[in-house]
């Protein structure tokens, strides 16, 4: 049985604060395969990472800028974002409870205190610098950037810093970006997302893409493995529960889009040990 791709979600967001440089350093040093992130265009053209269209649960956005609500990310400039911190967040909050259980060292609690949110171009450049690979999410952007030409301008900033296509994963719940992007630049592969919705119905007749990334609650093992069979790759996200990680790895599914990418691996080493990751 091959073992799954350990992809670290947002990062390492278990250990810091999620979509941080130090989240994708410490994806890296727990042994994540790769990491992923969410692409954000500013008021002012630039990329930066940020999941959420408010910037306001994991910046201090709020504070800094009290009278800017809703505290939208695309209306906010490059400068005026460089100035939060993304990072005190998650040592207030705990949000993964493992500030508790003693698994993060007081150095590196006091190290997030000011945090910077990064700009894509310094995520490429680390990504690159450390050998390593990187799934982007292309997401839909709030007003006012609804049009902003976001597959353009990331492409063309992958061929400015010179991070080699083997290193780049594109994926969107948009497929019609994932289209224009193979078209464009056919040696960076593309990944579909699909279930965006908890409830939504997945129609698995006639697979397009040659690698999917489902949420795990909308997809069976079965069917995992039907796909596999069938040459279709399915990367699932997003799994954080032991008894997840054995039934779908079981089933052959191909990456795990993680949380906690320090305990798959160690799962891994654990459950299979005769073919570890």
């Amino acid at each position: 049985m091959g073992q799954p791709v350990i992809i670290a979600h947002r990062g390492a967001r278990s250990l810091a604060p999620e979509n941080t440089l130090m989240a994708a350093r410490k994806g890296y040093l727990m042994g994540a395969d790769l990491w992923e992130t969410d692409v954000a265009v500013t008021a002012d053209d630039e990329l930066i990472l940020m999941h959420d269209d408010a910037l306001v649960r994991t910046t201090d956005a709020r504070q800094r800028f009290p009278q800017r609500r809703p505290w939208t990310f695309s209306t906010f400039t490059l400068a005026e974002i460089q100035q939060l911190d993304a990072g005190s967040w998650f040592v207030a909050e705990d949000p993964f409870g493992q500030i508790a259980a003693g698994q993060i060292r007081a150095e590196e609690l006091a190290a997030m205190h000011g945090e910077p949110v990064p700009t894509l171009r310094a995520a490429l450049q680390l990504t690159k610098k450390l050998g390593w690979r990187l799934n982007l999410e292309l997401k839909r952007q709030p007003a006012p950037q609804e049009q902003f030409p976001l597959v353009a301008a990331v492409l063309a900033l992958i061929a400015e810093v010179g991070i080699a296509p083997r290193q780049m994963i594109l994926s969107s719940f948009v497929h019609d970006w994932l289209r224009q992007a193979a078209s464009l630049q056919p040696d960076i592969e593309v990944q579909a997302l699909v279930g965006y919705h908890e409830d939504e119905k997945l129609d698995w007749s006639a697979p397009e893409f040659d690698t999917y990334n489902p949420r795990y609650t909308l997809i069976s093992p079965d069917e995992v493995r039907r796909l596999q069979t069938q040459g279709i790759h399915i990367n699932l996200f997003t799994l954080n529960e032991p008894e997840d990680w054995q039934r779908f790895i079981d089933a052959g599914v191909s990456g795990i889009i993680t949380d906690y990418p320090q305990k798959l691996l160690a799962f891994l080493r654990q459950t299979y040990p005769a073919s570890p990751p």
